[in-house]
């Protein structure tokens, strides 16, 4: 009887929030200038950075929380996979397993990587438990649609919310040059990819310098 009263007790806690160590928003520009074949780069490319072992273990470690966010131009942004949990091995892999398969949100659209961030600022306040917040920003161009990028990066300095980026320069433009002075917070960092098919590599670079807590 005294065991039944105890685990009656017990169910009526409130239950603890679940530790997190990084929510990271991991954004994908899905604008006119990624065609059909750069689009799987990053589709693929992003899948086999999360099945990478260190990768795997240190989402595990930490308990982090992962979204992915498809973005284009003014009001071109959508959540395609929501904010999953970090738990077990199995929970990264099936969250690899769905950005492998995730169908593009947007075509024929704009740059507006402003837009981009505000909609991922909007998204932290379902994970208010986690202890560091990034927004990881991919893009291939300079922005021709959309508001201030700087005033964007602000707000997320504000908020206390790291952007880091990667800069694909597949169009020989100095796109790492905008994304250092427009895009990335002061504690953010960007890496460059020459081309589309370095996009892989890089990813899985840049994915785990974030949550292996290494700034700069």
């Amino acid at each position: 009887m005294l065991r039944l009263v105890f685990a009656s007790m017990i169910s009526l806690l409130p239950v603890a929030a679940q530790a997190c160590d990084t929510a990271l928003v991991l954004t994908i520009d899905v604008s006119n200038s990624i065609d059909p074949g750069e689009y799987r780069l990053q589709t693929d490319g992003l899948a086999d950075a999360l099945r990478d072992p260190e990768i795997v273990e240190a989402m595990v470690e930490g308990e982090n929380f992962l979204t992915v966010v498809q973005w284009s131009g003014v009001d071109k942004q959508a959540v395609v996979i929501p904010w999953t949990q970090m738990r077990t091995a199995l929970d990264v892999e099936s969250f690899a397993q769905k950005a492998r398969l995730m169908e593009r949100a947007f075509v024929l659209s704009d740059t507006a990587p402003a837009e981009a961030i505000y909609f991922s600022l909007a998204l932290f306040d379902d994970v208010p438990q986690c202890e560091r917040k990034v927004i990881d920003v991919s893009g291939d161009g300079t922005p021709n649609g959309g508001s201030d990028t700087r005033a964007a990066r602000n707000a997320a300095e504000r908020a206390g919310v790291t952007i880091n980026g990667i800069a694909i320069e597949s169009m020989g433009l100095a796109i790492t040059n905008f994304f250092r002075g427009a895009v990335i917070t002061r504690n953010g960092f960007v890496m460059t990819a020459r081309t589309h098919r370095e996009y892989p590599q890089t990813i899985r670079a840049k994915i785990l310098r974030e949550i292996s807590r290494i700034l700069g």
